[in-house]
């Protein structure tokens, strides 16, 4: 589901989560756009939480380069799903010969297809941001953590990147036993401009912003301006999954 530039018109912006919407766009637009960051920004992050010789999904895929990416860097299965039959096929074609790289067509509320604790991380690109700008927002957010929760294996990680600060963002993921930690990247870091002199290092990306005890709200003063509202940066929630406190309600229940 990952494209170019979100249209200005607020009718497209509601077809987010329809495959016509993006069959449309790809069919017309092939070039190559990476939402938010490409991979040598964010590889610190990914090395730091995402196993290498574990299955990793990628939701909204589009035609991407990230996973490209992370092929080169050493994973050894990285899954790609897309509600795109367009783009699908033409990703299929283009890494034919590159067995790590499977690409499938799924809509991301409903991926039945895989097994339950099927992946070692599921990474969201855009994704969620999409489908929360669309008809049906919050529903539709919901149904897709609820799936991303499934497929995940127990402690496996969802890394979301997005452009939502933790007061929009962590009232929706609550709804899942995550323990989630934030980090923030420069968007001067997502490589599709020159410009480098605003980037942040790569400890800087790796080193979480703590959240307070209920997973928000208080933050060091020297962390405050990069978790406002800072139309400088993306946000990054790393979510772990934590399947203990929900089997122990089931035995309370």
């Amino acid at each position: 589901m990952t494209a170019g530039n979100a249209p200005a018109s607020s009718s497209g912006s509601q077809a987010y989560g329809e495959a016509w919407y993006w069959d449309n766009r790809y069919a017309h637009d092939s070039s190559i756009f990476d939402w938010y960051q490409k991979y040598p920004s964010l590889a610190p992050l990914i090395r730091l939480y995402v196993p290498r010789r574990q299955p990793i999904l990628i939701v909204g895929c589009g035609n991407s380069a990230f996973s490209e990416g992370m092929v080169d860097d050493g994973y050894d299965e990285v899954v790609n799903i897309d509600i795109s039959t367009v783009v699908i096929e033409a990703m299929r074609m283009k890494y034919l010969n590159c067995p790590q790289l499977k690409y499938m067509v799924m809509d991301v509320r409903d991926m039945s297809a895989f097994g339950t604790r099927s992946f070692a991380a599921v990474i969201d690109k855009g994704t969620l941001d999409s489908l929360l700008c669309g008809h049906n927002s919050h529903h539709n957010a919901a149904k897709m953590l609820e799936e991303v929760w499934r497929v995940l294996k127990d402690k496996g990680v969802y890394i979301l990147i997005t452009y939502g600060s933790p007061a929009y963002r962590l009232t929706i993921l609550k709804d899942q036993n995550w323990t989630i930690k934030l980090h923030v990247i420069d968007k001067l870091q997502s490589g599709n401009n020159n410009s480098s002199d605003s980037e942040m290092s790569n400890q800087e990306v790796t080193s979480p912003i703590p959240l307070d005890a209920n997973g928000g709200g208080a933050f060091p003063e020297t962390a405050a301006a990069a978790v406002g509202v800072n139309s400088d940066v993306h946000y990054i929630y790393v979510c772990i999954k934590d399947d203990s406190g929900k089997e122990k309600n089931e035995e309370e229940a």
